[in-house]
């Protein structure tokens, strides 16, 4: 007999092209949508410094989350400042830590509970990921 284990941690699916036009919006509500990508892109210049851009991959999640991540660098050196972290994560790691950040800043500058809720599902998804030990040290 085979013990069967089910575990309900949340899950990341691309989002389809066809639903990216309005991706950025649902994802950081209430932000003017040229700022609203273009701070994620320079939070990840600042973290990063091989990046140099190119194609994002937006992802929703089961919790209901939502985030994006940068294509075609595989593993990334993040360098955070403020609190002394330098590591390796995936492309994809990355992109939760960028979003994460933009989130958290753009809160201060754009009140909405709908951009508040978002970052704490991500945070709760963040938690769940397999480098959430990376994640977690980045934005603490």
């Amino acid at each position: 007999m085979t013990d069967t284990v089910t575990t309900n941690l949340p899950t990341a699916t691309v989002v389809p092209d066809d639903e990216r036009t309005n991706f950025i919006p649902t994802m950081l509500p209430g932000v003017p949508l040229i700022s609203a990508e273009n701070y994620v892109f320079d939070i990840m210049s600042n973290l990063c410094r091989e990046y140099a851009g190119g194609f994002w991959n937006y992802y929703r999640t089961s919790n209901g989350a939502l985030y994006m991540a940068p294509a075609g660098y595989g593993r990334m050196r993040l360098m955070c400042d403020g609190n002394y972290f330098d590591d390796e994560m995936t492309e994809d790691a990355a992109g939760i830590v960028a979003t994460l950040f933009a989130m958290s800043h753009l809160s201060f500058r754009f009140k909405s509970d709908a951009l508040s809720e978002n970052y704490h599902r991500l945070r709760e998804f963040a938690y769940t990921h397999p480098e959430t030990e990376l994640i977690s040290r980045a934005i603490d």
